[in-house]
């Protein structure tokens, strides 16, 4: 099967260009690349797991750290005001997003049977916060940009305190869960940055354009490099149950935009909320969830089910975002996402 290998890297490329052409089609081609990238790892993952003696995985806490520390540069103090001005929308999204897809994945991972450590990824993407690139996703779907920028980072800032003591509750039974070290982690790979981040905007956004043009470029390939790095580093466990995996990540994926949004509108909330809050919901920071697995030691094993979350979650959201663009919410005011 080796010889497919460029072929299919060669596949994915080509569509990536084709893609590239029509405005309609360019959102994918960021996608698309990651699968060729993710391709590569699988065929030679020689390549991405050590250059000479220095492992690669080393590269993940900083990674993470750079891409934490855009999502800060790209965010104000005023985001986190949306708490006041939409409290409904925020406790409603909050609590949407850290009970619907922690007990999705501990759902998933008792019905697929995986290995205790995978199993533990599985549950670990469902712990983590809101996906970064939520707000993206959000603005095209024409949700409520001002609620899914306050839900990302109000389930960001909770990261270090609730993600640990769902990973202690509902992962316990697969690998040992150290409470305290989990938070100290996710502090240092979410809080710190994120605060540095915050620091930039306001004292230096706009003196530092270069900065400023070039950190979402920067962001989305470190999120490559994170994805291929654990891909190569776990490609022996991923051949194994690869096909499962992606199953169990899709349907979590799409269990969260589903039930976060048919909550929403069993409560009544405006369409462009529901929108919102189920897409905050089914996107996961699964960045973060590789950089935890990493902390831990185990990013070849619970590392995986993060790795394969990450682009399955783009691919989804844009097609979501495609379908709700086209049917505008009705009746709905759209001047908050101005």
């Amino acid at each position: 099967m080796n010889h497919l290998g460029p072929y299919i890297i060669g596949f994915w490329i080509l569509l990536a260009i084709l893609f590239s052409r029509k405005p309609q089609t360019r959102g994918y081609v960021y996608t698309l690349m990651i699968f060729a990238a993710v391709t590569t790892s699988l065929y030679y993952p020689q390549y991405f797991t050590h250059i000479g003696d220095y492992d690669l995985a080393k590269l993940i806490t900083p990674l993470l750290q750079i891409i934490m520390f855009g999502m800060g540069t790209a965010m104000s103090l005023g985001d986190f005001y949306g708490v006041i001005r939409m409290p409904m929308g925020v406790l409603t999204g909050v609590l949407c997003h850290f009970t619907i897809m922690p007990f999705i994945g501990w759902g998933l991972a008792h019905l697929f049977g995986f290995p205790p450590e995978i199993a533990a990824g599985v549950v670990l993407v469902g712990t983590v916060p809101c996906g970064m690139a939520s707000n993206v996703i959000s603005y095209l779907a024409k949700a409520n940009i001002a609620l899914s920028v306050t839900l990302t980072a109000i389930s960001t800032m909770l990261a270090p305190f609730v993600t640990p003591l769902l990973m202690r509750w509902l992962a316990g039974s697969y690998i040992d869960i150290s409470v305290t070290h989990m938070m100290w982690d996710i502090f240092k790979l979410v809080i710190l940055p994120v605060a540095a981040g915050l620091v930039f905007n306001h004292f230096l956004s706009g003196k530092a354009k270069w900065l400023d043009d070039i950190m979402p470029k920067i962001s989305m390939t470190a999120i490559g490099l994170i994805i291929v790095i654990i891909t190569a580093h776990g490609r022996d466990a991923l051949l194994d149950v690869g096909l499962l995996l992606i199953l169990s990540s899709l349907i979590h994926n799409l269990s969260g935009y589903g039930l976060g949004y048919w909550l929403c509108k069993l409560i009544r909330m405006k369409e462009q909320d529901c929108r919102t809050i189920a897409i905050e919901v089914g996107m996961q920071n699964s960045g973060l969830a590789s950089a935890i697995a990493k902390s831990m030691g185990k990013i070849a094993t619970v590392g995986l089910a993060p790795a394969v979350f990450g682009p399955l979650m783009n691919v989804t959201g844009s097609l979501l975002a495609s379908w709700w663009h086209r049917h505008p919410p009705e009746g709905d005011v759209v001047s908050e996402n101005k």
